[in-house]
């Protein structure tokens, strides 16, 4: 068996057009396609991430809420790399986002911090 990479990360979120801007306009995410599915009162939004990733961010009614954060049991958190994490972390302030201390990785030694989505669902930028 051979895994090439990640194909996608599911997202559900609790407010669709809250979340929608956050990804798209904050984020930069290109929309490739915006599906409502009726049968389920729910969207479906595919986001290219980089060349080969894409986030699908799905809302669903009344969906329960994240147990803890970041040490639940399961999807710690979502990381991002980027070329320029002082930039990034600047772009991301200048949107109103608050943006944690960047850090720097004891093993790696490279830099990194942590934001979080409109659902506070925990999400790092990561220096390559």
């Amino acid at each position: 068996m051979k895994i090439n990479g990640i194909h996608h990360i599911a997202i559900i979120c609790s407010d669709y057009e809250r979340s929608k801007k956050f990804y798209v306009e904050v984020l930069g995410f290109p929309i490739i396609e915006e599906t409502f599915r009726a049968h389920r009162n729910s969207y479906k939004l595919d986001l290219r991430v980089g060349e080969n990733s894409q986030i699908e961010l799905f809302s669903f009614p009344h969906p329960p809420q994240r147990p803890s954060t970041p040490e639940a049991c399961g999807l710690r958190h979502l990381a991002f790399a980027v070329d320029d994490i002082e930039q990034t972390v600047i772009d991301l302030q200048s949107q109103g986002i608050e943006v944690e201390n960047i850090r720097i990785d004891e093993i790696t030694g490279k830099k990194f911090t942590f934001f979080k989505d409109p659902d506070n669902l925990p999400l790092e930028i990561y220096e390559s």
